[in-house]
């Protein structure tokens, strides 16, 4: 989790009196591991069927042949075995960060709906550590300390944005107006909170893409808030299969 920076403060242009709405500015995004079925045995076992049947359920080799296997199906790319197991994840983060884990379209979703529900006043913010901007050209450029007043200047700008957004989302509401039509004023940079399924395979395709590794064998510049994501998934896996990650991180960090 990033820094857990949370911040009210009043909802600038709507009158001031104990019902106006407080906005909740946060830097915050958070990635719960809530379910899995996920060990480095499952690969073998998995890569095992093609020649022992069905007794590869019955195998409890040990360490050092289920790493030097996992190590050989991770450098030949054979990987079909890394897909049966799963990680689900409760990840809770501006849409724009939801949006890019979306991407990925070989996981399993779902996203709270705000056809469903009214929306909280929580509004997403750099927190202090984050570069707010860039140098280089598209898809080459790297993040650079700016001004001294840039967090500044970037919370305030958009406080005042949010407030406005959602003052006309309330006001629909309060009319009358579908949530589903109402929450189209709203910035992606309201928070929201998604369940995420993916196997090993296709968290480590996510890393791959995710994470900013110049030692990888394709170094990727991800935005820093799904970086945020990635790094949080990449410690469950690392603690559930910890030698299917080994083999990944010494195989130039490229999913199977």
């Amino acid at each position: 989790m990033t820094s857990e920076n949370t911040t009210t403060l009043p909802a600038r242009g709507i009158p001031a009196d104990p019902d106006a709405p407080v906005l909740e500015l946060r830097s915050d995004i958070s990635v719960d591991l809530v379910d899995h079925s996920a060990s480095d045995l499952s690969v073998v076992r998995a890569a095992r069927v093609s020649t022992v049947g069905d007794d590869a359920q019955y195998e409890t080799k040990g360490d050092g042949y289920v790493a030097g296997l996992i190590d050989y199906l991770m450098k030949s790319r054979h990987g079909s075995p890394f897909e049966h197991n799963y990680l689900t994840f409760l990840i809770t983060a501006p849409i724009f960060t939801v949006r890019h884990l979306m991407r990925h379209r070989t996981w399993s979703f779902n996203e709270e709906s705000a056809r469903y529900r009214e929306l909280r006043p929580v509004f997403y913010v750099p927190d202090a550590d984050r570069l707010l901007r860039q140098e280089g050209k598209p898809g080459h450029y790297t993040y650079v300390a700016g001004d001294g007043d840039d967090h500044q200047l970037v919370t305030e700008a958009s406080a005042a944005v949010y407030a406005k957004a959602y003052q006309e989302y309330t006001g629909m509401l309060q009319a009358g107006i579908a949530r589903e039509i109402a929450r189209m004023v709203l910035p992606v940079a309201t928070y929201s909170s998604v369940y995420a399924t993916c196997n090993s395979r296709a968290l480590m395709h996510f890393l791959s893409l995710r994470t900013a590794r110049p030692d990888a064998t394709y170094p990727s510049h991800p935005q820093r808030e799904i970086e945020i994501v990635a790094e949080q998934m990449e410690n469950s896996l690392q603690k559930l299969m910890p030698l299917t990650h080994a083999a990944y991180e010494a195989h130039g960090r490229v999913s199977p």
